[in-house]
């Protein structure tokens, strides 16, 4: 099973505070562990949320929002994306990376839709869409 794993923001994550170089060392081993296992697929980290960007949807409206965004428990300061056999070897993984802010922190990990889980709705004509679109992104 794949997961996407979020490091919630932090307000020093949010203010632009950069990682000092022992995190910048523990988060590299522990990443240089995920791939030796062969669980990370993805990661990285992400600028603050003045630098970005909303999209918001009504209907057929689009409304750009500015950053920042204000609700630092709610957004996203670096993310993976890992093949695991279970959540609950998602969970130990986790459990063994280092804190990625001073103090608390929080790391979200979330299971990825894959086809099956779709049911009908998705056709043999979207499946093969989406095998095709897959093939184009692993080259």
């Amino acid at each position: 099973m794949r997961v996407f794993v979020i490091v919630k923001a932090s307000k020093d994550s949010e203010a632009g505070v950069m990682p000092d170089e022992k995190l910048l060392t523990d988060m590299g081993r522990f990443n240089e562990e995920l791939v030796k296992a062969g669980v990370m697929l993805a990661g990285e980290g992400l600028h603050p949320s003045s630098r970005g960007k909303r999209v918001e949807f009504s209907g057929n409206k689009r409304t750009v929002v500015d950053g920042p965004f204000s609700e630092t428990k709610e957004l996203v300061a670096g993310f993976w994306i890992w093949q695991v056999s279970s959540m609950e070897e998602a969970v130990e993984w986790v459990k063994r990376c280092p804190n990625p802010h001073p103090g608390e922190s929080t790391i979200e990990i979330r299971p990825v839709f894959e086809a099956e889980d779709f049911g009908a709705a998705l056709t043999p004509e979207l499946a093969d869409q989406e095998a095709r679109l897959r093939e184009q992104l692993a080259h």
